[in-house]
């Protein structure tokens, strides 16, 4: 029988003679990128007993020691495979993000003193929009692949409005110094977040960029997400204590 909706029938495989493969340019962002993600991640297991939060030091170690693992496979030639276009595509990134930007959003929800309801929501989002990004990165069928980045985008204004309204209240209702700090790194998180989409239009979208400018976009946007975010709750945990303290003491006199 014909399947009565056309863009859902089966599309040919990927034939290729010559791949895109990543560039000198590339590499050296792999390289960077994996550095700087393996010092920060032994940089945070040497700080791990001197932390006053050991949840947030083990979800520093991990979202930065799970991007180091990812960005070791990716330059030594592993996760990859080819997809429309004859392009490289490093599904081993996505393999990462499954893990890493769901540590990402519990950090900010732990941060913020957001409840574990709250966070599982947040977290759900994410998953969906990961899944969407590497469904419709290795997808055939234009109208399908495009399909899957709406769902992709719908999927991260979920996320997005987590950390802006419901984290952000709960910061907001601690006040202080947790407040601010809450502040800083959900705005800074949800910015580069939206910037994830337009590498994706036109990386695995359109395949206007280069697959070297690609990965090295996605670097960039990394560091930004992981080690700089890491690095400014690592530093600032007694504010995150102080935060927990005195909602503790709130609940006291109430």
């Amino acid at each position: 029988q014909t399947m009565p909706l056309s863009l859902l029938a089966a599309a040919e495989p990927v034939s290729c003679t010559t791949i895109e493969e990543v560039g000198s340019t590339g590499v050296g962002a792999l390289t960077i990128a994996f550095l700087i993600f393996l010092v920060s991640c032994v940089v945070f297991v040497m700080k791990f007993q001197a932390a006053s939060n050991k949840l947030v030091s083990y979800l520093s170690i991990y979202i930065c020691g799970f991007a180091a693992i990812s960005y070791f496979a990716m330059l030594s030639g592993q996760g990859w495979t080819a997809v429309e276009g004859c392009r490289q595509f490093f599904f081993a990134r996505y393999m990462e993000w499954a893990v890493t930007f769901p540590m990402i959003s519990v950090l900010l929800g732990t941060v913020a003193g957001a409840d574990w309801t709250t966070i599982s929501g947040c977290v759900g989002a994410q998953l969906i929009q990961i899944f969407a990004g590497y469904i419709g990165s290795v997808s055939t069928i234009h109208t399908v692949k495009w399909l899957w980045f709406l769902i992709y985008i719908a999927a991260l204004a979920g996320v997005v409005f987590h950390l802006v309204r419901f984290f952000k209240a709960s910061a907001d209702a601690k006040g202080g110094d947790l407040a601010m700090l809450y502040g800083k790194v959900a705005w800074m998180t949800a910015l580069v977040w939206i910037f994830y989409p337009f590498v994706w239009l036109f990386g695995e979208g359109f395949g206007s960029f280069s697959v070297s400018f690609e990965v090295t976009l996605y670097a960039i946007l990394d560091i930004i997400n992981k080690v700089v975010l890491c690095f400014m709750v690592m530093a600032a945990q007694d504010a995150i204590e102080g935060g927990e303290e005195g909602t503790s003491g709130n609940r006291e006199y109430v």
